[in-house]
């Protein structure tokens, strides 16, 4: 890599992290352009060199973590039985992970969904999108004939939306506000997912009053 390219990626990366700060500080919406190239430590210009926009620059932080999860998967992800406890379980864990890792971009997201409002259809389109391979693999659970409680698509969904609200509003084993580790909060979501309310191991009426 030549000297130029070394320069260009250098401060790439520096205006990626200083928006991460910046997010995580200020909220998305109220970030301005300016705070993340101080924050960088680089002049304003330099934005428009690398990024057309603020959610430009959002849009490349989304792809890097979705790059972190083709880490933990294949890019020719085979169809798992997500009626498994072990394979639900090893699916909520990598998606609970990268999002608790990746705070200020989950932040990003959601405040940028809100502000584009639910006309925009912003907020589905990102869910569906994002939880595309759970979708694929509930679509193959309905093709071996397994029942769903619903369209896989709406399924998947639904549990994407469940994981990334819990992602912006809780800080897992944070003191200040006593949140649960990383496991207690993976473990629950398996069980919730895996049995529903009402399904196998849930409790039965009379237990309430034992």
């Amino acid at each position: 890599m030549g000297v130029r390219k070394a320069r260009a990626a250098e401060t790439e990366a520096a205006l990626k992290e200083a928006a991460r700060r910046q997010f995580m500080e200020r909220g998305y919406l109220n970030t301005k352009i300016t705070d993340i190239t101080a924050a960088a430590g680089r002049a304003t210009g330099s934005f428009y060199d690398h990024f057309a926009s603020k959610e430009d620059l959002l849009q490349a932080l989304l792809a890097d973590m979705h790059g972190k999860a083709h880490e933990h998967f294949e890019e020719e992800h085979p169809p798992h039985d997500l009626t498994d406890h072990d394979q639900l379980r090893e699916h909520l864990a990598v998606a609970w992970r990268l999002m608790r890792d990746n705070r200020p971009v989950m932040i990003a997201l959601f405040e940028s969904a809100m502000a584009a409002g639910p006309g925009a259809g912003e907020s589905w389109r990102r869910l569906v999108e994002d939880t595309r391979m759970l979708r694929e693999h509930l679509e193959h659970l309905r093709e071996l004939g397994r029942p769903l409680p619903g369209d896989p698509e709406l399924v998947a969904a639904a549990m994407g939306g469940m994981l990334s609200m819990l992602a912006y509003a809780l800080t897992p084993g944070d003191p200040a506000v006593g949140g649960p580790d990383d496991e207690v909060v993976i473990d629950t979501l398996t069980r919730l997912l895996l049995h529903g309310l009402a399904g196998p191991g849930a409790p039965g009426p009379e237990a309430d009053h034992r």
